[in-house]
């Protein structure tokens, strides 16, 4: 049976997912930068561990490995929808414990740590409804061969040992950070402050946000943490100070300081910080994506995706940040929020990039009971929803890169869904701008929008002078070249209905051509 064109999409989609693993292209090893909220570390004696351990290090090993096998039924799907492979597959707390061979009094001995995730509030006929997100986890020690063992997983073609000195201690960090001890059944209590600053957005005191005059006081979360150890709920706080969200517009900040359990007051300390942010009904919010819009992952290139994300510090993409800085000074009120599908146990260095180069912002990421691959692919849409619907009332702006599947797809349906909230989508055309993004990406959702509500951009320069505030959103003087089908396909194949005089018969017969050259090329 001829191919039909939706699986001669997928099978070129997949084809140009393995032929971009094939061929990484090499980054100059930097200095890394500092954490916004330390890692685990070294220090501290080792905990001791049993002879009979589970085989996780294999277990993880062969996540990695399997999207980089090449061609085949074992490619998974994340590969050809531009998800990384190595945010797939980290361990639970259980896995872990049995894989160190920990027991019940050795995990009681370690300190309990939370990760803070800095979040937003809204305004109801009560009050403020301000939403605590996170996770309460124990850190085991380690041993330094273990951790440079289970490190090297994360890499290709390198080590640990390879590595210069401040991108080894980078990669160990941020492994100690994936394999930890998630605590559940746990009750967290927080301490609210008023918050001086927030951010690198070019104002006094960062991103479009005030210091409240009042706010402080304790909240004690009312769940008790997941089995995964998450918690992650809105909580009704007291006014005690903060100005009602009906008569201003002003975004007010707050401290969010997690303290630790089950010891007395005088010996309190705090075990988690954040800064979130009380958003008033109405106004304006950017939601955008981090990897490869805000900073240089390239995702599409696995090993240099591992060695960005594990060892190398986090770079800015090009002048991107004045861009950001530009809007937070020029736009009142505007809500910053960053939204990455990475797990959030390795998302302390994303938090730590944005307050350091760009405006500061409430954040999602990905929580642990969206582990698997399906999950993975819904969870950008799940949480999308999930700030439209508080706002419902707020205008949104858009932003990310095409190299991921779940964008491409999610941000035309919030149009659809929420007709009235969507401003402006920006896309950066990442296989426009960089060589080694092979992976295809699917315009078809935008053919029915409307043509002047988003733009497709190639450098940060596009958007400047644009008047996002009123709903400009294209930039006359950037060419769309959308045919509304699949595009950035192999030597230069673009399909559907605008893809230039051809008929669908010809784009068929073409994409037909590519396939047996690159099977040919391949094999």
């Amino acid at each position: 049976m001829a191919p039909t064109l939706v699986t001669l999409s997928h099978t070129l989609t997949v084809l140009a997912a393995a032929y971009a693993v094939a061929e990484p292209k090499p980054n100059g090893l930097v200095p890394e930068h500092p954490l916004i909220t330390p890692s685990p570390t070294l220090q501290g004696d080792v905990t001791r561990t049993v002879k009979h351990r589970r085989g996780i290090l294999d277990d993880l090993k062969g996540n990695v490995n399997s999207v980089l096998s090449g061609l085949g039924s074992n490619i998974p799907s994340y590969v050809a929808s531009g998800v990384p492979n190595f945010f797939q597959g980290f361990p639970a707390g259980e896995d872990v414990r049995q894989s160190l061979g920990l027991d019940d009094s050795q995990i009681s001995a370690l300190p309990t740590s939370v990760l803070n995730i800095p979040s937003y509030g809204n305004w109801t006929d009560q009050g403020w409804n301000l939403r605590f997100r996170g996770n309460v986890y124990r850190q085991p020690n380690i041993e330094r061969e273990k951790l440079d063992e289970l490190a090297n997983v994360f890499l290709i073609d390198t080590s640990v040992e390879e590595l210069p000195p401040d991108q080894a201690a980078q990669a160990r960090n941020l492994t100690a950070s994936i394999f930890v001890l998630q605590q559940d059944n746990e009750n967290v209590t927080f301490s609210l402050r008023p918050a001086p600053t927030a951010g690198a957005s070019g104002e006094q005191g960062g991103g479009g946000a005030v210091t409240p005059n009042g706010g402080s006081q304790k909240i004690d979360f009312p769940n008790p943490t997941t089995t995964q150890g998450d918690f992650d709920d809105f909580v009704l706080i007291q006014s005690n100070g903060l100005t009602a969200g009906n008569s201003t517009s002003d975004i007010q900040r707050l401290n969010v300081y997690a303290e630790e359990a089950n010891i007395s007051n005088a010996e309190r300390s705090y075990v988690g910080n954040a800064t979130s942010y009380l958003v008033p009904p109405t106004g304006l919010t950017i939601i955008s994506d981090i990897d490869d819009i805000l900073r240089i992952t390239k995702i599409y290139q696995p090993k240099e995706g591992l060695l960005n994300s594990f060892a190398r510090p986090f770079v800015q993409w090009k002048n991107m940040p004045d861009i950001y800085a530009n809007w937070s000074r020029s736009i009142p009120d505007f809500h910053f929020h960053y939204l990455t599908t990475t797990p959030e146990q390795v998302t302390r260095n994303y938090m730590d990039f944005i307050y350091k180069t760009y405006p500061g912002g409430s954040f999602d990421t990905r929580p642990l009971n969206f582990s698997d691959v399906e999950a993975t692919l819904s969870i950008r849409k799940y949480l999308l929803v999930k700030i439209f619907e508080t706002f419902p009332e707020r205008k949104f702006i858009l932003v990310a890169d095409t190299s991921n599947s779940d964008v491409m797809k999610a941000y035309p349906q919030m149009v659809t869904e929420f007709p009235a909230q969507v401003q402006c989508i920006f896309l950066r055309n990442t296989s426009a701008t960089d060589d080694g993004d092979r992976f295809p990406y699917d315009t078809s959702g935008f053919k029915d929008l409307d043509r002047n509500s988003y733009m497709f951009f190639k450098v940060p320069d596009d958007l400047t002078n644009l008047d996002i505030q009123n709903g400009q959103c294209l930039n006359a003087s950037v060419q769309q070249n959308l045919t509304f089908g699949w595009q950035g396909l192999p030597f230069g194949i673009n399909l559907g209905e605008g893809a230039g005089s051809r008929s669908s018969i010809v784009n068929l017969w073409l994409g037909s051509l590519v396939l047996g050259v690159m099977v040919a090329v391949l094999l």
